[in-house]
């Protein structure tokens, strides 16, 4: 259902307390007795210090600052409604349930005020998780949410301070004390401590190397200290721990590092504890009458209506259209944990009663429920995909194209390299710390190789000239685009990298490599990092390479065999054990299915450097101790030649994939033989064939028929190989060879075949095995493809999905070890040349 963590852990907060299991007799004593209450809400007070330090670190006000008056005004008007009509129906909650039992004489000011910041305050580390899950946090709508939020959270604290001064101080003169004593410690913070503290960060080398041990633990004795302070002071503890965060610098992601380090204990262990204390005070059972229910959804409506008026009507003054100003206005009544400790305040304050919170604890369930499923109807991705053609002038309201004559040439080159299908002038790939080599070494024979320039010295004068390279320039650099996708996961660090994306981005090392390498190996490059939850990466890599109007995709295989990269992620010791990884296997299909780009899956085996496939057993020395090898030096390739195997069966995907071959073997060190698997050769002289069975030693007799449609099929396949065979350039035909498969179609003959083309060479920079994802479907292939997996027994009791994927010639090369890469290619969708 694609909603946040906080709802499964409100409710089986909930579900604890006497709401449910709590009725069970004796349940409550035996699980949380009184006598242990002291102890558990001290551990989970500690817990929640560090939580409030975790939601200031993830506070950005740099995101405030640069989007300040938008989000002023949408902030501002997100607050101002709600509060106004919160203090509304305060006057009917305090008058109401005043009498409850627990509750101590306040002023109705007092009990005002917290409502009114009950009703007002926004749930920001869960607004982020969501806008985050739902991919808006790049855009329009993401950033005014998210900056809104940023001065509703700061803002919202404040007001809460105020609230819990004004209950602890005896008198007005008194809770002015408390005030002003807490703004000298937050000047003391932001002009004293903070410069220190960014003194030792910069001495130490945490600022951008990641906190060391000794900086985490001063860290977490500032946070403690700082609670301390702010608790004896008449304040509660959370905000001294919020504010030691909110004084933490984001330079070098430096914040995301100290995240990392503190967030698993407080996440696993402190925050539940904190959940099912909350649990305990909300009791559904209170809510047994009529005009408890009225309350109730009185209190729902006013915490949704007046956050999603004020804001839609704030973010539409802002220039916003209606659509996204909807979207803003939900976003902004998300309430969530925030809201959760906001009322345990009160409650422990004894401002509500057990009836009140009850209530309270109700409202935010709801709205926070209410979020994810309102936006994705509001805000589409279709919708966005419209809005930002339109403000683009791409497209008129309705969606029809706009014309215009700065558009025309580049409308005219999109068309040309429609029409012209064997151009690959924009690549799309997807990269990997493991899969970079593999990257390279195709970057480098598709971009046409590197061009030269010799200089004189400054003081002969300023001329260039051009000096011939090994390989010309070509006239049109190779544009090639690289999205790294990392995983969203559960943690907040993950949802503050993608809140400061471009930072990180720019400080990826894999991504820095990447245009590096394309920048010296004249190839023009661009990157960036998505941070994407695994269920969602064969949409988003999809949706990323169609924006990106790409005539390829380069989707290497990782040999780790997970989708998203993780530091804690090694390759196996086979490269086909990859494949045994279920979510690997499920997220082919779908992503193959979904692009509507030409698209090549790569597995890599030595193509450019060497496979991560190595060797790191154990070895006896002579000492007579288990030592690992150090690894031996690499020398340089001296022979950086490749060689390229093709079996041509034909359809849309082989004709793609001979034209890719044919532009591969445009670069000097590169040889191909493209065999044509001729099956009318092979099934007219010979209706049936003779397959050996590996298991048995007998023999398989497989009919094999060819209706007259098929065979014009077959013809006009023939007609297509043998012209693209004399259209070959003069200067390719001494390194590309053309021939027919002989011993007819048979799934043993091609392998036997890719084996005599590829691995003859040991010292060169890899060989290649090309082929088309539709090519060879045939029916007597499957029994031929079973007994070759069962005779090598490399994938042992695993069920392996390769066939489905990359076709069951792909599967057989990989079952019986070709010594060779694999580039598996399927044509775009409405590509039928």
């Amino acid at each position: 259902m694609r909603q946040p963590r906080v709802i499964a852990e409100i409710i089986g907060g909930i579900l604890l307390g006497p709401s449910v299991m709590g009725r069970i007799p004796g349940f409550s004593d035996a699980i949380f007795p009184k006598a242990a209450s002291p102890n558990l809400s001290l551990v989970a007070n500690l817990g929640l210090v560090l939580f409030l330090f975790l939601v200031g670190l993830e506070v950005d006000l740099r995101l405030l600052l640069s989007n300040w008056r938008i989000a002023l005004s949408v902030g501002a008007a997100g607050m101002a409604l709600p509060f106004g009509l919160g203090c509304g129906i305060a006057y009917g909650l305090y008058h109401q349930f005043r009498t409850d039992a627990g509750l101590v004489h306040i002023e109705f000011g007092t009990y005002m005020l917290f409502v009114g910041v009950a009703m007002a305050i926004t749930a920001f580390p869960v607004l982020c998780r969501i806008l985050t899950e739902l991919k808006l946090l790049q855009t329009q709508v993401g950033i005014v949410t998210l900056s809104a939020g940023v001065g509703n959270d700061v803002v919202g604290w404040i007001l809460l301070a105020l609230c819990v001064a004004l209950v602890n101080a005896g008198s007005g003169i008194t809770a002015l004390y408390i005030l002003l004593t807490c703004v000298a410690y937050i000047l003391f913070l932001v002009y004293a401590i903070r410069p220190v503290f960014l003194y030792t960060l910069r001495r130490t080398g945490s600022l951008h190397n990641g906190p060391t041990q000794s900086v985490v633990a001063l860290t977490i004795l500032m946070t403690l200290t700082s609670a301390f302070f702010t608790q004896i002071i008449g304040v509660h503890a959370i905000f001294g721990g919020f504010l030691i965060g909110l004084i933490c610098p984001h330079d070098g992601g430096f914040a995301i590092k100290l995240t990392e380090k503190i967030e698993d204990i407080v996440a696993v262990f402190f925050l539940p504890l904190y959940f099912a204390l909350s649990g305990l005070s909300t009791d559904i059972g209170l809510l047994n009458e009529g005009i408890t229910w009225g309350y109730v959804f009185g209190v729902i409506a006013i915490a949704f209506v007046g956050k999603f008026v004020g804001g839609t009507l704030a973010a539409r003054l802002c220039k916003l259209v209606w659509r996204e100003s909807f979207t803003i206005g939900v976003m902004m009544s998300c309430k969530g944990l925030v809201e959760l400790i906001v009322l345990n305040i009160g409650y422990q304050a004894k401002i509500l009663s057990q009836r009140t919170f009850t209530i309270f604890v109700v409202m935010a369930l709801v709205t926070t429920f209410a979020t994810t499923p309102l936006v994705s109807v509001l805000y589409p991705p279709w919708y966005q995909k419209k809005i930002a053609a339109w403000k683009r002038g791409e497209i008129d309201w309705d969606g029809n194209p706009l014309i215009d004559d700065s558009s025309t040439t580049d409308q005219d080159d999109t068309v040309l390299r429609k029409t012209n299908t064997d151009e690959i002038r924009r690549l799309f790939v997807s990269l990997g710390l493991d899969t970079l080599p593999s990257i390279f070494t195709f970057m480098s024979l598709l971009g046409g190789g590197k061009s030269t320039i010799s200089k004189t010295h400054p003081r002969n004068g300023d001329k260039t000239s051009e000096a011939t390279g090994l390989e010309p320039s070509p006239k049109r650099p190779l544009a090639v685009h690289g999205v790294r996708m990392l995983e969203l996961s559960e943690r907040l660090s993950s949802v503050m990298k993608e809140s400061e994306i471009d930072d990180y981005s720019s400080k990826d090392p894999v991504i820095n490599a990447f245009r590096t390498f394309g920048q010296l190996s004249n190839v023009a490059v661009s990157g960036d990092v998505e941070i994407v939850p695994e269920g969602a990466y064969a949409e988003i890599l999809a949706r990323s390479a169609a924006e990106h109007s790409s005539d390829m995709v380069l989707l290497p295989l990782s040999q780790t065999g997970h989708l998203l990269e993780s530091e804690n992620s090694l390759p196996y010791s086979s490269g086909s054990q990859a494949f045994h990884n279920s979510p690997f296997n499920t997220f082919l299909g779908p992503f193959l299915s979904k692009t509507s780009c030409n698209t090549a899956l790569f597995v890599n085996n030595g193509f450019g450097a060497p496979s991560a496939g190595t060797d790191t057993t154990l070895k006896r020395t002579i000492s007579r101790l288990s030592l690992r090898s150090q690894g031996a030096t690499l020398a340089p390739i001296v022979n950086r030649s490749h060689h390229i195997f093709f079996p041509f069966f034909g359809g849309p995907d082989d004709h793609m994939a001979l034209r890719l071959v044919l532009r591969l073997a445009q670069s000097s060190n590169v040889t191909a033989t493209i065999v044509h698997v001729d099956l009318k050769k092979d099934a007219t002289p010979k209706p049936e064939i003779e397959l050996p069975s590996q298991q048995t030693g007998a023999k398989d007799r497989v009919n094999v028929s060819v209706s007259p449609s098929q065979d014009t099929l077959i013809e006009q396949e023939r007609a297509f190989f043998m012209s693209m065979k004399d259209s070959v350039p003069s200067e390719l035909q001494t390194r590309v060879l053309f021939e027919t498969l002989d011993g007819g179609a048979s799934l043993r003959n091609i392998v036997e075949k890719a084996k005599s083309e590829v691995g003859q060479s040991a010292k060169n920079a890899g060989d290649l095995i090309v082929l088309g994802r539709g090519s060879g479907v045939r029916r007597e292939f499957k029994s031929e493809l079973a007994n070759l997996i069962s005779s090598t027994n490399l994938f042992g009791h695993f069920e392996s999905d390769l066939s489905q994927c990359l076709g069951d010639v792909a599967e057989a090369l990989i079952a019986t070890q070709v010594n060779a890469s694999l580039l598996v290619v399927q044509a775009r969708q409405n590509d039928s040349t």
